[in-house]
């Protein structure tokens, strides 16, 4: 009698259809088969994204260890679910040929918010996140897990636009609804659209009869593309794209590495004849790692661990390249400016002390007046950045200090006059105007621009924060509760007298500026 040949397989009804699919061909060819369920890590745990799940293969580990114990003889999985590297003792025994490869957009109600600029759409997975926000910056993406019946219910239960799909799973379960169309901008996973089955190295009985139903074609194809994705050292937590195919005895393949975010991306694209393509996977992945793709993927190793220190300012990709290796960040603006209109009446009598505590207080008056109607007598600033800005657009500085409370000091000590022009935001600290009215110095206040308080909810992973003004330190309190082992690592003494309401552990940086804020939290956490 032939050998029962026991399928393992995930229990989801697509899952099913695929072992089913595998159960066909290997019956038609005279094989005894039988179809053994078992449910998986990726199934049970719906509330979190892929990513976060911190297990290797975590759709087809339960089946690798069916696989070990001999419950079954092979494993059929989604070939893009399975790591790029096999457990030992496993091996990759077919691939069935393949299907539609493409990603598929399920829309609610029509397409026409794909042109506009506010738009939802939803997908678990983050390649299809970066690729959607890359091409639709504005949009937002929002996670969507569970099997194909659990998504497309999600969906129309929602008030999102549309959710993502692969093609493939839609047409094999025959539910491609009408208000939907494949994304052919959109480069699929590595192997999307391929059933691939597994079985024991040693069972060599097993793997001879898999081998008669593997489609050659599509494991050239699905070769190609697995082993750009390990040559990156891509998986769940990588967003990239791959697809390779066989037209005219020539291979064509399509690469792409994108940031979490969609704003990077890196692609290639390379021809070669069949037969001499063993190349294109090795020549694709060093193309993009030439081009800015290591740096990209020490970004995405990174953005996977948990962010251990938060800056209330949002910093630029330079910036970001000068921290620890241990440090973790996360960064958005916890303040947003609106520059106030300004009218001539401002300007008269036309001041003969200014002081400025601010960049945004110099760019709210040139964005009111030229700069030639800004030629004062008396500049007074609080920070390089500030005077640096204010003599390259304005004119001369008289006297900068490092916190408005020394300014107002010297200012007592040594001002031309007994009247200042403190032009400044709508929320500000009472110790420069306070200080100078005690010594009998006047201050007319003109509010330049109102600061609005915007601050994140931050993760409880979060062991320092990084503040720039005493506005931060405000915003942050409005969302956030310092924990007692937490650090605030701020720019200036004015900022850091504000945080030491709310730390205990208050450190200042020895510069004025973004970089040497990033220096004392690489000394803090490189200790």
């Amino acid at each position: 009698m032939p050998k029962l040949i026991r399928i393992g397989t995930r229990d989801s009804e697509l899952a099913l259809y695929q072992a089913t699919t595998v159960q066909q061909q290997l019956e038609t060819l005279g094989h005894r088969t039988q179809i053994v369920p078992i449910k998986s890590v990726g199934d049970l745990m719906l509330d979190r994204p892929i990513n976060e799940l911190g297990i290797t293969g975590v759709f087809t580990k339960t089946l690798d260890l069916a696989l070990i114990n001999g419950d079954i003889d092979i494993a059929v999985h989604s070939f893009k679910d399975v790591p790029t590297v096999l457990p030992e003792q496993i091996v990759q025994a077919a691939v069935i040929k393949r299907g539609n490869h493409n990603d598929c957009l399920v829309f609610n109600d029509n397409e026409e918010f794909i042109s506009q600029r506010e738009a939802v759409v939803a997908t678990g997975s983050l390649r299809r996140r970066a690729q959607w926000l890359n091409r639709y910056p504005t949009h937002t993406v929002v996670g969507l897990r569970g099997n194909v019946n659990l998504r497309l219910q999600k969906l129309e239960d929602s008030d999102w636009n549309a959710a993502i799909f692969a093609a493939a799973g839609l047409g094999r379960l025959d539910k491609t609804p009408e208000n939907s169309f494949n994304l052919d901008w959109m480069l699929p996973a590595p192997a999307q659209g391929t059933i691939m089955v597994a079985a024991l190295e040693a069972d060599t009985e097993t793997r001879e009869i898999c081998a008669e139903i593997n489609h050659e074609e599509t494991q050239i194809c699905t070769s190609i593309e697995r082993k750009f994705l390990n040559l990156l050292e891509g998986g769940c937590s990588a967003p990239i794209g791959a697809l390779a195919y066989i037209k005219n005895e020539e291979v064509n393949f399509k690469g792409v590495l994108l940031s979490l975010d969609g704003s990077k991306k890196i692609e290639v694209e390379r021809k070669e004849i069949l037969g001499r393509h063993h190349n294109i996977a090795a020549y694709c992945a060093n193309f993009i790692i030439d081009r800015g793709g290591k740096r990209l993927m020490d970004e995405l190793k990174k953005a996977s661990k948990e962010v251990n220190v938060y800056s209330t300012k949002t910093l630029s990709d330079e910036q970001k390249q000068h921290f620890h290796d241990d440090v973790i960040s996360d960064s958005s603006d916890f303040v947003k400016i609106n520059f106030n209109r300004m009218t001539q009446t401002v300007l008269r009598p036309f001041p003969k002390n200014v002081v400025l505590t601010s960049k945004n207080a110099v760019e709210s008056l040139l964005n009111n007046f030229s700069a030639e109607e800004l030629k004062f007598e008396n500049i007074y600033c609080v920070g390089r950045r500030t005077k640096r800005l204010v003599e390259r657009k304005i004119g001369k500085v008289k006297h900068t200090e490092n916190s408005a409370k020394k300014l107002a000091e010297h200012l007592i000590e040594y001002i031309d006059g007994t009247e200042v022009t403190y032009f400044c935001s709508d929320i500000r600290l009472d110790e420069l105007p306070n200080l100078l009215a005690e010594n009998h110095i006047d201050v007319k206040e003109v509010i330049a621009y109102e600061t609005k308080h915007d601050a994140q909810k931050i993760e409880d992973s979060v062991k320092g924060v990084m503040f720039y003004s005493p506005s931060t330190v405000q915003s942050f309190k409005k969302e956030n509760v310092a924990a007692d082992d937490m650090v605030a690592f701020c720019i200036g003494e004015t900022t850091a007298l504000e945080a030491s309401k709310h730390f205990e552990d208050v450190r200042i940086a020895k510069m004025p500026s973004v970089e040497s804020v990033i220096d004392l939290v690489n000394e803090h956490f490189g200790d």
